[in-house]
């Protein structure tokens, strides 16, 4: 429905002259803003009223009346003529060849609102909240203004996943009105897991009566300390799933489905054990994971990762299944689009399952991963003749992709430039930088997945990629934002790990490349954060956090510690703190920044002070040793996606104690070795070299398979010192461990340690077939005891 919004000066009671334009704080930020002289100071009571047809009009002015009234404690009703009323809605064409734009016009006369089409008038509504002040006891004044805007991309997304833990109806909407106010028109809800299945399929009863619920779930990041033995789960009726449905789609929000097939399904075999290729085999779990329960049987998992216990593909009553599934969620969901998975499945069982090598063999097939197309093939036909569209995640490309279906791309961008080239249609979704389970904070002290994404990042993302020309380019729909929620029990911590990180990717998904600009988003930032004050939201505050980077010294003789602030802060402070509880002396700088030298180990604290009080406080141990702040340089550059500071990150001081969730202190290394080259600036004598490492098979991180030092005193000639194939893990649960290399003294100037990789991922792990990544985190070379 084609229509204007008439917001008459009636609406407003007076008109008052600004003597001073004042930069609009929108975002994501409009294709053209025209700022004039002047402003409106709105009434308590508002009226409007409509020629719209009821269905088009009620869902709009009942969510325009709840939010004036909630937000701004404007009144809004509606009046019996237009002529009597404040707003009116009409009808009018747009100049954007069809493609969904409004205009916001404010002036003298009163606020009109021209949109072509209900959504776009929707989105001009979240505009026009902005317009109006946030500030306690300040006017309702709105700017005069000129807007004319429309979306950059047609496929803006934010996922949630509810199987790794599961969130309340009520939630669920909070959730979709969060996407709602960001101008986000796609919610991807991740309904089945290994470790719950939550939508209610009538045909299969036990999916939640079983699948719903485990007997527990680790504590702690993975492996966990321990179990809590509370049985955990929940899901959601059908009748519920309308009530959401309908709920999103009042705000112009399309909800898509996932329904993980062939792996991530460990909670449907418990509840279906004929849907295994081994139905008879218990349940397998990691065996440093504590269990609670039950151990024999099929069970819902109590822990993260990946499991070899997927459907099986050889066996007909899996697809008979899984139509039956879709039948009912095809009724629930009228998308175009259906989320089928494809990601992470081990192919493990089906290498040794009967049934599997049987439908390889008849239909000549090359190998598992060959059936793994198959069976996304299949389910893909029956989807195309229900009137659907798959997608899957950039798995599904391996053995051939399915004809028509759509690739998320979130193992980088490689899945989605190689699926765009082959003219199908992607969405990009890479865990670098979108993926916001991953940390925001560089201090984080609650327990996340790891990786570090803070806003900046996810602002500086592109979602087209450069190896695109214009017309592949074309395919490229939008990208999405996901919320993996093995570290997210509950939803304030939902809340903290979206906000305000969804504000970034808001303005990366619908505003004009052109008019990204860092600066000017920081400066609107400040007054998003106290929208979200207004709405309680519980935002994480990490923007404000004083930033650390640590750096050689000219001469290559100690560290330097520099700390920044974003904030107008009076002065920082920065202090070490020794044994005997005293401060070594201060720093103070009232310019936002400060950098000390850092020449001897010790835990060091720096701090943002406004005035006297202590508005952030950080703290970092640095660890010394021969190598620490000398020249480093490596053989073989670290992986894109975990290039840490660069080579000097094995030898800064800064030992990781956190894993993966410190990802910023390894240097990642996918299929190949970690050669470094360190040049202690003398002669010098040594007898023993540690590198600091990790292992997180879950997550296709492998312990190094070796490690070798060799030493030098030109640079030119090496000499073996010394190897070992032994890895010392620590005894956290974090995955960090360490491999020590002690020979007789030697005197050398130059270091070469080479660590090598794992090589290939075997059979039964994660991955398998796969690169292992090797991660190195510091280098320490020490001198002979004396």
């Amino acid at each position: 429905m084609r229509f204007v919004i008439s917001l008459f000066s009636t609406l407003l009671f007076s008109i008052i002259t600004a003597a001073q334009q004042k930069p609009l704080s929108l975002i994501p930020y409009p294709v053209e803003v025209k700022q004039q002289e002047g402003v409106f100071l709105l009434k308590n009571t508002i009226t409007v009223s409509t020629i719209l047809p009821q269905q088009d009009w009620k869902p709009l002015f009942s969510y325009f009346k709840d939010e004036m009234k909630k937000l701004y404690s404007i009144t809004v009703t509606e009046a019996a003529k237009e002529k009597q009323a404040d707003i009116s809605f009409q009808m009018r064409r747009m100049p954007t060849s069809g493609k969904p734009a409004y205009e916001l016009e404010v002036n003298k006369n009163g606020v009109i609102i021209t949109s072509n089409f209900s959504e776009p008038a929707f989105h001009a509504m979240q505009t026009f909240f902005q317009l109006i002040p946030v500030d306690k006891g300040s006017k309702k004044e709105i700017p005069f203004v000129k807007i004319f805007d429309y979306a950059r991309f047609n496929y803006r997304g934010m996922h949630l996943d509810v199987g790794r833990h599961f969130f309340p109806v009520d939630f669920i909407k909070k959730y979709i009105d969060y996407l709602a106010c960001h101008k986000f028109n796609t919610f991807h809800w991740h309904l089945t897991e290994d470790q719950g299945w939550r939508i209610e399929i009538k045909k299969y009863p036990k999916l939640t009566s079983v699948g719903a619920w485990r007997n527990g779930t680790i504590i702690g990041r993975y492996p966990g300390t321990g179990n809590d033995n509370i049985k955990y789960g929940g899901f959601y009726t059908q009748t519920q799933i309308k009530e959401i449905v309908k709920y999103a789609s009042d705000r112009y929000i399309t909800v898509i489905p996932e329904i993980e097939m062939p792996g991530h399904s460990s909670a449907a075999i418990a509840a279906y054990p004929e849907l295994s290729c081994f139905p008879d085999k218990s349940t397998e779990y990691p065996k440093q994971c504590a269990w609670s329960g039950p151990t024999e049987g099929k069970q819902v998992q109590q822990t993260w990762g990946v499991f070899d216990d997927v459907f099986c593909a050889g066996k007909e009553n899996t697809f008979t299944f899984l139509e039956d599934v879709m039948d009912e969620v095809l009724a629930l969901f009228p998308s175009k689009y259906i989320h089928v998975g494809g990601d992470e499945s081990p192919k493990a069982h089906w290498k040794l399952c009967p049934a599997c090598q049987q439908r390889i063999k008849e239909l000549g097939l090359k190998d598992e991963h060959e059936l793994q197309s198959y069976f996304i093939q299949r389910m893909e036909k029956y989807l195309n003749k229900k009137g659907r569209t798959l997608i899957g995640w950039d798995e599904i490309l391996e053995g051939g992709l399915a004809p028509n279906a759509v690739v998320m791309s979130w193992r980088g961008e490689k899945g989605g430039i190689d699926a765009a080239k082959q003219n199908h249609d992607v969405i990009m979704s890479p865990g670098n930088p979108v993926y916001f389970d991953h940390t925001q904070s560089e201090n984080e002290d609650s327990v996340t997945i790891g990786g570090f994404n803070p806003i900046e990042k996810v602002y500086a993302y592109e979602p087209v990629p450069k190896e695109l020309n214009d017309e592949q380019a074309k395919h490229v729909l939008g990208a999405q934002a996901n919320m993996w929620t093995e570290y997210m029990k509950n939803t304030n911590k939902v809340e903290y790990m979206l906000f305000p990180r969804i504000a970034a990717l808001s303005e990366v998904l619908w505003s004009q490349k052109e008019k990204k600009n860092w600066g000017d988003f920081e400066k609107r930032l400040m007054t998003q954060f106290k929208r979200y004050d207004l709405w309680k939201m519980n935002y994480s505050k990490a923007y404000f956090e004083l930033k650390a980077t640590v750096s050689p010294t000219q001469n290559y003789t100690g560290l330097l510690w520099k700390l920044e602030s974003k904030t107008k802060a009076d002065d920082i402070l920065i202090y070490k703190w020794v044994k005997n509880g005293t401060s070594d002396g201060q720093i103070v700088s009232n310019k936002g920044q400060c950098e000390r030298m850092i020449n001897s180990s010790g835990l060091y604290y720096g701090s943002l002070q406004e005035k006297t009080e202590v508005k952030s406080l950080l703290k970092q141990e640095f660890f010394f040793n021969k190598a620490t702040g000398k020249k480093i340089t490596l053989a073989n550059e670290a992986a894109k996606n975990y290039p840490g500071d660069g080579a000097f990150t094995l030898v800064n001081g800064v030992q990781n104690e956190k894993g993966f969730a410190r990802t910023k202190e390894f240097l990642g290394f996918n299929g190949t070795d970690c050669e470094a080259v360190i040049d202690l600036g003398s002669s010098q004598s040594i007898s023993s070299v540690i590198i600091h490492a990790l292992t997180r098979p879950t997550s296709w991180i492998w312990q190094p398979r070796s490690a070798e030092v060799f030493g030098s005193v030109n640079g030119i000639t090496f000499t073996s010192l010394g190897t070992t194939n032994d890895f010392i893990q620590s005894k956290s649960p974090t995955g960090n461990g360490l491999m020590s290399i002690v020979f007789n003294a030697a005197t050398v100037r130059y270091v070469k340690v080479l660590v090598k990789n794992h090589g290939t991922i075997a059979e039964g792990n994660a991955g398998a077939g796969n690169k292992a990544w090797l991660f190195v985190d510091e280098m320490e070379v020490n001198a002979p005891n004396p």
